[in-house]
């Protein structure tokens, strides 16, 4: 029996302005550059600048890709190394930022052990904590996103492991830490959502091709989606075109948990007025087959779409045509899931 998923994109028209700001990974935030063999007892890493950019606190193992734990083979997310981060473990990194300006932060992140993970991300004031005991990916990682606004023109970036696990080097695996500057998307006499097509979004990995979570109950204000809220108790993930069949544009979200993944936005409407909600739903090209239905809902009007997936990627347009009834409407996007019996 298998889940299945959709695509959702909504049209409107965008505007994008060129600022200087360099999008990507963090000064050794693939953690490639290795502590000095004297730095490290086996895995353990001993001072607390010993990996090249970071500073590390409590229990820090450096994990090489091939090694093992036991029987079980360590997962490295990327490249050559990641680190390990044991119970009340941590990682952080300085780095400027423009003042009042909103950020996203993306990593890959490993469970190593059986037990509920999460995870704190932090930049001062804000902070968040992230789930990791559903894992979306068929490779054995994920990569998260997390959004903060920048309140001091220096920035300090801090990943750390919260778990009172017995094993107190058991703790998840950390590689590819990349930062994107968010742009607040603006509205367009064409259109009441702002970031309709969803173009604005988390840094995605280059040469990646298994997406990034956008976690749960995740406010506008501080959303990695700009615009946009994940209204639901599990997380929705942000695709490219270049690795996933996207109906229309370079983005989409693909609403991984069935009813438990949703989106939502809040759109200024004026009462008694009629607008039209057009979206498109699809699947990813993922090979993921048999019958879905996606309900949308605006005000109090909803509308069910039903699709046919044969998992090769492809789409369908719908419109939910709904009347304003005060000065602000909440457009939602739901998944109901049917599963296939095969």
């Amino acid at each position: 029996m298998r889940a299945l998923i959709v695509l959702v994109v909504l049209m409107c028209a965008t505007c994008r302005v060129a600022f200087c700001f360099v999008d990507g990974l963090l000064p050794n935030g693939n953690f490639e550059l290795a502590p000095k063999p004297s730095d490290l007892n086996g895995t353990v890493v001993l001072k607390h600048t010993a990996i090249p950019e970071w500073e590390t606190s409590g229990f820090v193992e450096y994990i090489k890709a091939g090694q093992k734990q036991g029987d079980m083979l360590l997962v490295v997310p990327e490249g050559a190394a990641a680190v390990r981060l044991g119970n009340e473990a941590s990682i952080k990194q300085r780095m400027p930022v423009t003042k009042g300006m909103y950020y996203s932060l993306t990593f890959s992140a490993a469970r190593t052990c059986a037990q509920e993970e999460t995870l704190n991300v932090s930049v001062a004031p804000d902070f968040g904590v992230l789930p990791m005991q559903t894992l979306y990916s068929s490779n054995g990682w994920d990569s998260y996103s997390w959004a903060f606004q920048a309140e001091v023109p220096v920035a300090e970036i801090v990943i750390h492991n919260p778990g009172v696990s017995e094993d107190p080097a058991c703790g998840p695996l950390i590689d590819s830490v990349a930062i994107r500057a968010l742009y607040p998307p603006r509205l367009t006499k064409l259109n009441i959502l702002k970031n309709g097509g969803f173009e604005e979004g988390p840094y995605i990995f280059p040469n990646t091709s298994w997406g990034v979570l956008i976690p749960p109950n995740i406010e506008d204000d501080h959303s990695p989606l700009p615009g946009w809220m994940v209204e639901s108790l599990k997380a929705v993930k942000y695709l490219d075109s270049d690795h996933f069949s996207v109906p229309q544009g370079k983005r989409a979200i693909e609403l991984v948990a069935g009813k438990e993944s949703a989106i939502a936005q809040v759109a200024r409407t004026i009462p008694g007025k009629t607008y039209d909600l057009f979206f498109a739903v699809g699947d990813a090209s993922n090979s993921c087959e048999g019958s879905m239905i996606v309900e949308a809902f605006a005000g109090r009007d909803t509308i069910k779409v039903p699709y046919e997936s044969k998992g090769k990627g492809g789409y369908k347009r719908a419109v939910l045509r709904f009347s304003g009834h005060c000065n602000t409407d909440t457009c939602h996007v739901l998944q109901y899931i049917l599963y296939d019996e095969k």
